[in-house]
């Protein structure tokens, strides 16, 4: 043994250690010998038998246990290698089995030292943990590229079905308030890898996480209050986003813990575990080189509109028989991440022309179809900006200078990226789209008191809005004031139904489908789609539900025993139907190089099409008829 700890002494990274902290790692450490095919360790080991050990020669593999009962070997270690320090730093959330492939020494530390080590010297604790980062990312790398059955195929695109919600966990939480000592306390009694940071009430202020606490005793830094050590903003999700929100993060980071909100409040967390289930998804490659993009001419090949891998990607899903409006949700969250880096790119564009950061807070907000996260491949722009208040400033006019050219910037930009101009002007450059928080205020009072009809039509794409980028808070309070003014006005309620009733359903009483034309053309959106969203959102609005998405409204609708459960589920299916057919055609229209509508041609349907957009139109006829009632018995307009 005497002789291995002279060799150690010359091998990186213990060249970093000082004579004491060698020392210290490598009293009680013991040689161990594996024959091939024994097993290091096992998962289903307690963690606290679990040690850390540096591989010598042999080598040995990483093997995740699969809840289908299946292996999945995700990574090599070969001599040089630590094993074992992932599942230590984050006590046992991490858990799979290392086996020896053919014999195997290597060297058993007790971790308990080897922690206080890295405690005490940063510079091996920063190897350590940098090792651990790029681990995560090459387990991605190296699952990605391995071959799977059909089952685990299956089991992928089911997961793309499923919400944060299914897999969130209790969350382990901390007040800001609390001190490091309370923290490493209660990471030990729960046994996580990490801590979620919260006011009183119990909004996210950050995520500690054991990096955070090295940092701290790195530089012997003990006394202040946890909230000093999480500076950085945290990466949250919401309960209802889908479970590919958090994959695609924690594949390319190596945070702990994600938290899960429910209206900006914690309710729960992911772990990291979760991505460990995902496999060979090309969605998540696209995400990630989105948020990695530095010029519009890439981003503009990675847009919906332009990136053939997406579009196969949306295809394949389709024909798995994946509910359209998780689809159009998927495609409208994929678009998020392009206005997303559209911004960044904007706001990098006015610092190199001069123009300097931001100068006070903003919320930029999509509408329409994007805000209900209901798009399709054919779409134009609909947002805007909610600024901080800012008229009582001295230098309200630069303000108002710089928000005009970033806005511009923004929307010339989500141009080149295949989303064109609003036709109605319904966009963040036009002054009626970009008001400070308090100018927003007296707009929708002054909507309310005197809406007209061009203007109703300009207010229903606008009450989806939803926040995107920048302050939410100023959106999520909006949101609330317009909620709660919408629900007391009685002839705003009538103006919408008013509006949405100009547009027939184009089928007969005897269900023949009456489309324009020698082909019998149908516009899916304005004359099938709209009317069930629309009566949604009038209802919806009635009721005070501030849910945005459609299928979101009806369910809560069902909820407060508003919508009976047959009622809800037919507009459901209605709403997959005819979303289904609208993406296939931009798919269509998109592989034959011909403009993006959102029209089909009856005259070319199969006879079980034909049926399927008849059944569809049905329902979507028959909830206009019940608006339509309602419309005339309340007539105040």
């Amino acid at each position: 043994m005497q002789e291995y700890l002279e060799i150690f002494k010359q091998q990186y990274p213990f060249t970093l250690l000082n004579e004491e902290q060698y020392k210290k790692i490598f009293d009680g450490a013991s040689l161990s010998t594996f024959k091939k095919n024994q097993f290091i360790f096992h998962e289903d080991e307690s963690e606290d038998d679990i040690d850390i050990y540096f591989v010598m020669n042999g080598l040995a593999k990483n093997i995740m246990h699969r809840s289908n009962g299946k292996q999945l070997s995700v990574r090599y270690y070969y001599p040089g290698d630590l094993v074992g320090v992932m599942i230590t730093l984050t006590s046992g959330e991490m858990k799979f089995s290392v086996q020896a492939i053919e014999e195997t020494k290597a060297l058993r530390f007790h971790k308990k030292h080897f922690l206080e080590v890295m405690a005490e010297n940063q510079a091996f604790s920063q190897i350590v943990i940098e090792g651990i980062s790029n681990l995560m990312k090459s387990l991605y790398q190296e699952i990605k590229y391995k071959s799977s059955d059909q089952s685990e195929r299956d089991y992928e695109r089911d997961l793309f079905k499923q919400r944060i919600v299914t897999y969130s966990e209790s969350p382990s939480i901390i007040q800001e308030d609390a001190s490091l000592q309370d923290a490493v306390s209660q990471m030990q009694q729960e046994q996580v890898g990490g801590l979620i940071v919260c006011d009183e009430e119990n909004y996210c202020k950050g995520v500690l996480n054991y990096q955070d606490i090295f940092k701290a005793y790195l530089n012997q830094d003990f006394s202040n209050p946890i909230k000093e050590y999480v500076k950085e903003e945290p990466y949250v999700v919401s309960e209802q986003d889908f479970i590919y929100d958090a994959l695609s993060f924690l594949k390319h980071n190596h945070a702990a813990i994600i938290p899960v909100l429910h209206k900006q409040k914690v309710v729960g967390l992911i772990r990291q575990t979760s991505f460990l289930k995902m496999q060979n998804s090309v969605y998540f490659d696209l995400r990630y080189q989105i948020a990695k993009t530095s010029t519009l001419e890439q981003l503009k090949n990675l847009a919906p509109r332009y990136n053939r891998e997406f579009q196969k990607f949306v295809e394949q899903l389709l024909e798995d028989q994946m509910l359209a409006y998780d689809v159009c949700e998927l495609i409208s969250s994929y678009n998020d991440e392009i206005h997303k880096q559209v911004i960044h790119i904007a706001e990098e564009a006015m610092i190199e022309e001069g123009y300097g950061t931001p100068p006070i807070n903003y919320c930029f907000i999509v509408m329409g179809s994007e805000g209900r996260k209901e798009q399709a491949f054919s779409t134009d722009q609909d947002n805007g900006l909610i600024l901080s208040d800012y008229e009582h400033l001295e230098n309200k006019d630069e303000i108002e200078k710089y928000f005009q050219i970033f806005s511009e910037k923004i929307n010339y930009m989500l141009e080149s990226c295949g989303f064109p101009l609003c036709t109605g002007g319904i966009m963040a450059k036009e002054p009626k789209w970009r008001h400070s928080f308090q100018s927003w205020r007296e707009t929708i009072q002054q909507w309310i008191q005197r809406m007209d009809a061009e203007e109703i039509r300009d207010f229903t794409i606008f009450v989806d809005f939803r926040p995107i980028v920048g302050d939410f808070t100023l959106a999520y309070e909006l949101r609330e004031f317009v909620t709660a003014k919408i629900k007391r006005s009685l002839n705003l309620q009538q103006l919408l139904m008013k509006d949405t009733l100009r547009f027939r359903v184009p089928v007969q009483p005897f269900g023949r489908i009456h489309g324009t034309g020698k082909t019998r053309v149908v516009n899916l959106k304005k004359s099938a789609i709209m009317q069930i969203v629309n009566a949604v959102r009038i209802y919806a609005i009635k009721y005070g539900i501030d849910d945005i998405n459609s299928i979101k409204r009806l369910e809560t609708l069902e909820e407060h025993e508003r919508f009976h459960h047959r009622d809800v589920e037919n507009a459901k299916l209605a709403l997959h139907r005819l979303l289904k057919f609208r993406v296939q055609q931009n798919l269509k229209q998109i592989q034959n190089e011909q403009p993006l509508s959102n029209e089909i041609s009856v005259t070319v349907l199969s006879k079980e099409d034909k049926k399927t957009l008849r059944d569809a139109l049905m329902i979507a006829k028959r909830l206009q008829q019940v608006l339509e009632l309602s419309y005339n018995r309340n007539r105040v307009v």
